[in-house]
């Protein structure tokens, strides 16, 4: 963990989507990143090294923003 970031939370989307852009490169597709259950991708996103925040803090808001960030960030890199 890189102790001179601050933690992501929830309401970072951009940084969240960076990040998991990060860990999945190309593996997923404008399609496909539309097409992730929410529950597999909160897992995703509790999982990434700085995150802080609960399960239960995580709302459809979020990972509605979250998806569309991580699309832009998939075409910024095509």
């Amino acid at each position: 963990m890189n102790h001179f970031e601050p933690p992501i939370k929830w309401s970072d989307h951009e940084d969240v989507a960076m990040a998991l852009y990060e860990k999945f490169g190309d593996d997923f597709t404008e399609a496909k990143i539309y097409r992730i259950r929410f529950t597999e991708l909160i897992d995703w996103v509790l999982s990434l090294p700085n995150f802080e925040g609960t399960r239960e803090q995580a709302n459809e808001g979020h990972l509605e923003q979250i998806q569309a960030k991580w699309v832009y960030e998939w075409r910024d890199n095509q």
